[in-house]
């Protein structure tokens, strides 16, 4: 028995005799409902594009205090010129490479909220990552992932639906999917579309045998690999068939960008993607490494907003950057920059309020120390449940956190 793919072809089976009830045992949910003619998904809905700078962006070069003397003493090499710097305030300035986010900015498309951290930070990659997405408190450890409660709280999904709550495209799941409860999330490859990938053969060849292959659970195993593969399925088609509305570079990470408005834009009900860009560990040679990867950044940000405003969907998506933390402020012997503390954000979408959120830096320092933080990234995660996701914040967060206006 093959799997049908679509709703017409569930309907030529049925036509065969199998019919809705015999086969529902088996059928992927998506396919029974969709066959009960339910309502389609919600077309106004509200979505948040996570991006992921994974390896600790460094904040002083991305987002440049370039008049403070401090800045220039501490980055003997790494310093940026100021003849170079895309001037955001009198005082402040974006990387040369961030010429497309600084042409959003001047659009009210883009806020930076500056110097993003937390108490007692955490310099370790993995911890630090945890942190940020689950939203704990560096003395504290918790099972789900800041997402993974909202998508509790407010996510109950539609019955019989086999669309993803949460799509990634990424090498993991992020801890920030995890729930108390389960919820369809889907991965995908970075870069293009996966087509023929092994995990859809064997999907399908496990699919097409009747035999009870998998122990007394295989019907309820086998109908749940059945809706992983209309879930596989129907995200290929919308992929294969996907024509942009605005061009975009070349590179995993704008063509991941690609495939997120592709999606979109074909109205999945989706309620969260997250996309991850790394290489930001930069401990040596740091100048040219990082110039490329704010251009990665900037371009794929810029491309992919570009797309949305010509879809008409800017209104529905807010985009929001995170690292794990920033760098030091003193650049090390090798001419990079050692694990940091605090490091701003950006976050884009259409009627953004800014262009700047928070505090800068205070470079005064000691030697190798470390800045301090000056907004809670949980305030950032506040802000958006709150404002854009329209969901109790607190309850998810456990704790109330000061709102910022970057929204209004």
């Amino acid at each position: 028995m093959l799997l049908p793919s679509t709703r017409r072809e569930f309907l030529r089976h049925s036509t065969r005799g199998i019919g809705l009830l015999a086969f529902s045992r088996f059928a992927p949910r998506f396919l029974v409902q969709s066959t009960l003619a339910a309502p389609a998904p919600e077309k106004d809905r509200r979505i948040l594009v996570l991006v992921q700078l994974a390896g600790g962006n460094d904040g002083l070069n991305t987002v440049v205090p370039f008049d403070d003397p401090a800045y220039h003493a501490l980055r003997p090499t790494l310093a940026l010129k100021q003849n170079a710097i895309l001037p955001v305030s009198d005082h402040l300035g974006l990387h040369p490479a961030c010429a497309p986010l600084h042409a959003l900015l001047k659009e009210g498309r883009l806020g930076i909220v500056q110097n993003v951290g937390y108490p007692n930070p955490n310099r370790s990659h993995f911890r630090s990552t945890e942190i940020w997405e689950t939203g704990s408190a560096a003395d504290e450890s918790l099972s789900s992932g800041w997402i993974g409660r909202y998508l509790d709280n407010a996510c109950t999904g539609s019955p019989g639906s086999t669309d993803p709550d949460a799509i990634h495209v990424s090498a993991e799941v992020p801890q920030s999917f995890g729930g108390e409860h389960p919820h369809h999330t889907f991965s995908l490859s970075p870069g293009a579309a996966r087509a023929g990938s092994a995990e859809t053969a064997l999907l399908e060849r496990i699919a097409e045998r009747d035999e009870p292959v998998l122990g007394g659970n295989h019907s309820f195993l086998r109908a749940t690999l059945m809706d992983a593969l209309v879930a596989e399925k129907k995200i290929q088609r919308i992929l294969d068939t996907a024509k942009p509305a605005s061009p975009y570079p070349s590179g995993n990470f704008a063509q991941s960008l690609r495939n997120v408005s592709a999606l979109i834009a074909a109205g999945l009900p989706t309620r969260v993607y997250f996309v991850s860009l790394g290489g930001f560990d930069t401990h040596a040679n740091q100048a040219n490494a990082h110039s490329n990867l704010l251009r990665q950044l900037s371009e794929g940000l810029a491309a992919f907003e570009a797309d949305l405003v010509a879809r008409h969907l800017d209104d529905q998506v807010l985009t929001m950057t995170f690292s794990e933390f920033g760098r030091r402020p003193i650049e090390n012997e090798s001419r990079g920059t050692d694990h940091g503390t605090a490091a701003p954000l950006f976050v884009m979408g259409r009627d953004i309020a800014g262009p700047l959120h928070g505090a800068p830096p205070d470079l005064r320092v000691e030697k190798n120390a470390d800045i301090r933080f000056g907004t809670d990234f949980r305030s950032v995660y506040a802000t958006v449940l709150d404002r854009w996701l329209e969901t109790p914040a607190d309850a998810i967060l456990g704790a109330h956190h000061e709102r910022l206006g970057f929204l209004g």
